[in-house]
């Protein structure tokens, strides 16, 4: 089988976020969208370090030169992915009252003992079946991810709501490099013998996982701002957030998972690249980085 593989080699870039101007509602006057793309920074510190946990292991598996180097690359951008995502819950909840502890114990479990290396207590950790089954899951919660990267780097309807800069320039960085790095994980999960049966079984279960905690996270997030009001429910607030633009199309979403369910599907032609790429030469976070400093916004 062979691998499609990215034509330069994809690096982790070390940005830096200052948090300390950031509002709680990060979108003006619209705090249902703002609480549910909350998740995303509550789901990224312990799921992408996790991530890399399945990758140090992988690695010494990977046969194909090229798919090691790109994989190599994938693991130091998650790296800095859960990082800065940490940073989020370290300073900005912090910042504003928010224990979120309470939620993402649960995730912590998901990560750390359903998904780690003794799930439900069976010691299958070291066998490759199992490692394999943790590469799909990447593969599969990748997917997503590179979907709605593609998605915040063309979301023009925040833009027009004037949300919080240093938080949109965080998700269209990370968004970025989503694109950037979008086939890796599906890549390695085939190199390491995954098979149709189990990329569905995956994206079956990680569309579960995925809706239970967005539902469950938005909830949580929502009743802990004491300015966001009645919370109206998951589907309607989800509804009139994409309907503003702050939130992709649920029905788009579905699509996009149902996509990988095409025994030909592949994600190389999910999102742009060069439009990727292009981004992150101008974002403000990723070009600090590149010069060797933080990102200061303007004081106006």
């Amino acid at each position: 089988m062979t691998q499609e593989h990215t034509q330069y080699k994809i690096r982790a870039r070390h940005v830096k976020f200052d948090w300390s101007r950031t509002p709680i509602q990060w979108i003006p006057g619209d705090p249902s969208s703002t609480h549910i793309i909350n998740v995303l920074n509550l789901l990224f510190p312990a799921g992408e370090l996790w991530f890399c946990r399945v990758y140090n292991k992988a690695l010494p598996l990977i046969t194909d030169p090229a798919l090691r180097d790109d994989a190599e690359g994938f693991l130091r951008q998650e790296a800095v992915h859960s990082r800065s995502h940490g940073g989020v819950l370290t300073h900005y909840y912090k910042a504003h009252g928010i224990d979120t502890q309470p939620f993402t114990k649960k995730l912590d479990w998901l990560f750390g003992k359903l998904l780690g290396e003794q799930p439900l207590g069976l010691k299958i950790g070291k066998t490759r079946f199992w490692l394999r089954q943790q590469l799909g899951v990447i593969a599969a919660l990748e997917h997503f991810f590179g979907y709605l990267g593609n998605w915040v780097l063309n979301a023009n309807g925040l833009d027009a709501a004037h949300a919080d800069p240093t938080m949109l320039d965080l998700l269209r960085w990370h968004g970025a490099e989503e694109v950037e790095h979008r086939t890796v994980a599906f890549d390695i999960f085939r190199h390491m013998g995954g098979t149709y049966f189990e990329r569905c079984f995956h994206m079956l279960s990680t569309v579960i996982l995925l809706l239970y905690f967005l539902t469950h996270g938005a909830r949580f997030m929502h009743r802990r701002d004491p300015d966001a009001g009645t919370y109206r429910g998951f589907i309607l607030a989800w509804r009139a957030g994409a309907r503003r633009g702050c939130l992709p199309s649920f029905w788009k979403m579905i699509a996009a998972a149902l996509r990988y369910f095409n025994p030909r599907y592949t994600p190389h032609h999910e999102g742009s690249t060069e439009q990727a790429l292009a981004y992150l030469a101008t974002s403000p976070a990723a070009q600090a980085a590149a010069h060797g400093g933080n990102w200061v916004r303007d004081a106006n």
